[in-house]
């Protein structure tokens, strides 16, 4: 397993270009930056190239600096923002040679808002060029009331209906425990969806990096991790926790 620092989480207090060489000095390989679009994609690359991190991760659509929501591929009226945005989002990924690309389903609800997200999940999978991977993380209600795609069970329904092999489960730890009590169970039962992990802790600081290493293991996940908890913590600290995840 290879280990991105996931910098829109943390060290906030650090400016954005700052925060790639403190990653490469916590022990990390690699960088998630869920919405680098506010910084010219040159500027990342060169943060990028000075701490010798790959851009593992983004998320689509950019931000909407009018106030509008940041996700919204399951609003039935928003489908041509998410075509437009989407290609934007493509754009940046192949800029910073980023392999994976989370699209945000939104806040939205019903039978439409279901079809309107697979609809656009077949119609990003096609858009998407080669080598780039799309995957959707469902959203607990606590932190996103009326998220769409509030359940692990609902996501496999939704990924086994658009059945595209780069459309993939992007599994969340903490989402998994707010949402469904063990993620050791969420990330066995729906293994052969999940083609991107992130390892953070719930509320409190109860994930257990030794059971999440052990499951890890056993589906043979061998892909990037990212690495989000405790967004204050020394580098040393986390340099600290990746050890515990490795096997």
């Amino acid at each position: 397993m290879k280990f991105a620092a996931n910098l829109s989480a943390l060290w906030p207090d650090l400016p954005y270009l700052d925060r790639f060489e403190v990653a490469a000095e916590a022990g990390f390989d690699g960088v998630e930056v869920l919405y680098p679009y506010e910084m010219p994609a040159k500027e990342t690359q060169r943060a990028l190239l000075r701490a010798g991190l790959s851009m593992v991760l983004m998320a689509a659509p950019p931000p909407n600096y009018t106030g509008g929501a940041r996700g919204f591929a399951a609003v039935p009226e928003a489908a041509d923002r998410f075509k437009y945005d989407l290609r934007r989002a493509i754009r940046y990924c192949a800029a910073l040679r980023t392999p994976v690309l989370q699209l945000l389903p939104g806040v939205a609800e019903g039978d439409a808002a279901r079809q309107t997200l697979i609809e656009n999940l077949k119609a990003a999978a096609e858009a998407a060029p080669e080598g780039l991977l799309l995957t959707i993380s469902p959203a607990n209600a606590g932190d996103l009331p009326g998220s769409f795609l509030n359940s692990y069970d609902l996501a496999a329904e939704i990924l086994n209906e658009v059945d595209a092999p780069n459309v993939g489960l992007q599994f969340d730890s903490y989402e998994a425990e707010v949402m469904h009590g063990d993620p050791v169970e969420v990330l066995e039962t729906h293994a052969k969806l999940i083609r991107q992990v992130q390892v953070s802790d719930a509320p409190g600081g109860s994930a257990d990096l030794e059971a999440l290493s052990t499951g890890l293991m056993d589906i043979a996940y061998d892909g990037w991790v990212g690495v989000g908890n405790d967004p204050t913590a020394a580098p040393e600290v986390h340099r600290h926790n990746i050890d515990r995840l490795r096997w």
